[in-house]
């Protein structure tokens, strides 16, 4: 259910509920929605379907969620993906809609009837901002394996390949920078970007500034066109950093992806990436910041076979263990039955 449709989102019509459609006067609406719940029009055609219970992912949209939840009288589940608890209040607060999340933070964790995070240290930043502790837990939302399995016909390239949007807190400066001193011991090496954001424009230009070779923007791809890459590549890097608003990786569904293809991983240990990637066994993670230690981690997982055999399979396995798509969801249905139930959930 949503409150308007989203370009590029494929949903069933028969699985989809719209509360507005296109019209001019619809963006009022929505406010209005935003600010004081569904109509009664609204509230008795979601009713008419029964439902169980609400899961509404990230805070805003959680907010808005709240009053329709009381509304069907059915619980509220809650999910942090990040930019919603690591951005600093204040950068939140410029926004007009972000200030009513802001303002009813408070009440949301108190008529959430569980708030989920999608790492610890999610979970630990929702706290802080009062999530209580005892309602609020870590799921890992997990990939489909089914989808992301290498080919093994496939030969490896010495490539190192970024997948993200070209924003600070992605750290692709941080990559190239990094990658002119890997060009510098291994002169074969090349690049692939896949993504695109405002700063493409300044990152093609550093590119050219540090005398790069090789290296590729592609854009925004399909995801079957990622997976070719992801199956390519010699060493998966997006380089997160933590930004002045405080934004950082939350967890990153990417880096799993890409040990899902028996890739390596050469990053910093920001944010949630040490829980989605386990240094010295599946990746290399380099100290925040130092893009030389980044640059010789690249070199390591492009020049040592054992190494990068030991760690692609490593990160297949841990995957399968930890992020499998399938288990995840049979976890999360569990939460559902105990939230229905009304059993005590273990933080």
């Amino acid at each position: 259910m949503g409150l308007r449709e989203v370009e590029g989102l494929r949903l069933p019509a028969e699985r989809r509920q719209l509360l507005f459609g296109p019209g001019r006067l619809n963006p009022a609406r929505r406010l209005f929605s935003k600010l004081f719940g569904p109509s009664e029009r609204q509230a008795a055609r979601l009713r008419s379907l029964a439902p169980a219970l609400i899961h509404a992912h990230f805070g805003p949209d959680a907010t808005h969620a709240m009053p329709l939840a009381r509304a069907l009288r059915v619980p509220l589940v809650l999910t942090h993906h990040g930019y919603d608890v690591m951005t600093e209040d204040r950068v939140l607060a410029r926004s007009p809609s972000l200030r009513i999340y802001l303002k009813r933070r408070a009440r949301l964790y108190q008529s959430a009837a569980l708030v989920l995070c999608v790492s610890q240290f999610v979970r630990v930043k929702a706290v802080r901002n009062g999530a209580p502790p005892h309602k609020t837990l870590v799921h890992y939302i997990g990939i489909d394996l089914a989808t992301f399995t290498p080919d093994p016909t496939m030969a490896r390239s010495e490539t190192v390949l970024f997948v993200g949007r070209l924003v600070e807190n992605k750290g692709c400066e941080q990559l190239l920078r990094a990658l002119r001193l890997v060009q510098q011991a291994r002169p074969e090496c090349r690049a692939v970007i896949i993504g695109d954001g405002p700063l493409r424009p300044r990152l093609e230009r550093l590119m050219r500034d540090l005398a790069l070779r090789n290296v590729t923007f592609l854009s925004t791809q399909p995801s079957a066109l990622v997976r070719h890459w992801m199956n390519r590549a010699g060493v998966f890097c997006v380089p997160s950093v933590t930004i002045a608003s405080g934004a950082s990786e939350g967890f990153g569904m990417v880096f799993a992806e890409a040990q899902a293809m028996g890739l390596p991983v050469a990053s910093f240990a920001t944010g949630g990436i040490p829980e989605a990637v386990a240094h010295g066994q599946t990746g290399l993670l380099a100290r925040e910041g130092d893009t030389a230690e980044l640059a010789r981690n690249i070199i390591t997982l492009l020049s040592e076979r054992s190494i990068w055999g030991r760690f692609s399979e490593a990160g297949r396995r841990r995957v399968r263990e930890l992020f499998d798509l399938r288990r995840q969801t049979t976890a999360l249905e569990e939460l559902y039955r105990a939230v229905l139930n009304r059993e005590v959930i273990a933080a």
